[in-house]
């Protein structure tokens, strides 16, 4: 039979859509017929044709601000927001090396544009008595790398946190609020890292994978996961199809956490 997820006509905001997981959201939404407004500091090489951009920066409040405006015009109701934004400037060296700028950073970046952004465009979903909104998390915020990633994974810790919460406020207005928690997965970032990692222990790409793989304790599925694996998740949590689903949390991570 069919599984047609539902979506032809919504419409849907993306953030970090240039690349990566993103980028593949918005592949996903625009493939099941969504009006997608996709938002990056700087415009991709490349979006499907019917797929607009934003450029914004949304680790300010004006650019969170400039984003939800410009996509409340362009599509005039907002059925799905994916927060994906997110990632690590962290030095190495432990908690030591983590000075106030850099926690500052960190949080402004992983948990602080979703707060505003959801602040920006929630309202109008409760408003329609419907919508839901996507927050992309970690399971860093069960497993961090204390020598690089402890702000990053305190970070997206509370952004688990706070989702939960939202949902509970307004679930009951019609706005689904659900989780989606990524292990390892191969963008591009992931596979130059490997690359790096591989030329410095004197090894193929394969090898530099698997010593990464290693840091993590182990992928029992014996790779990473892809961008369009996790991008199909969030489809359909934000589809029709998942209409009962709000305040939990999707694990995608090939295994990597030992407990779920």
């Amino acid at each position: 039979m069919s599984f047609d997820l539902q979506l032809q006509g919504r419409s849907a905001v993306v953030t970090a859509a240039s690349k990566g997981v993103g980028r593949a959201v918005v592949q996903s939404l625009s493939d099941a017929g969504m009006r997608v407004v996709a938002c990056a500091r700087s415009a991709p090489e490349s979006l499907p044709g019917s797929v607009q951009f934003v450029g914004a920066d949304l680790t300010t409040a004006d650019g969170c601000r400039a984003l939800a405006q410009a996509a409340i015009e362009r599509l005039g109701r907002i059925d799905v927001l994916v927060n994906v934004l997110g990632g690590s400037n962290a030095p190495p060296g432990g908690f030591a090396a983590l000075n106030d700028e850099v926690w500052l950073s960190e949080l402004n970046l992983n948990l602080l544009s979703a707060v505003r952004l959801d602040r920006e465009l929630i309202p109008t979903m409760t408003r329609q008595g419907s919508g839901v909104v996507v927050h992309v998390t970690s399971i860093q915020r069960q497993l961090p790398l204390a020598e690089s990633t402890t702000a990053y994974a305190a970070a997206k810790a509370a952004l688990s946190t706070y989702s939960k919460s939202l949902s509970k406020e307004v679930t009951p207005k019609g706005v689904r609020v659900v989780r989606v928690s990524p292990g390892w997965v191969e963008t591009e970032a992931a596979v130059a890292l490997a690359k790096r990692i591989a030329d410095d222990a004197g090894v193929d790409y394969e090898g530099g994978k698997q010593i990464i793989m290693a840091s993590l304790g182990g992928i029992p599925l014996g790779r990473p996961a892809k961008p369009a694996e996790v991008a199909d998740l969030i489809a359909f949590l934000a589809s029709p199809r998942a209409g009962s689903i709000s305040g939990t949390e999707y694990v995608i991570d090939g295994g990597t956490v030992p407990v779920a």
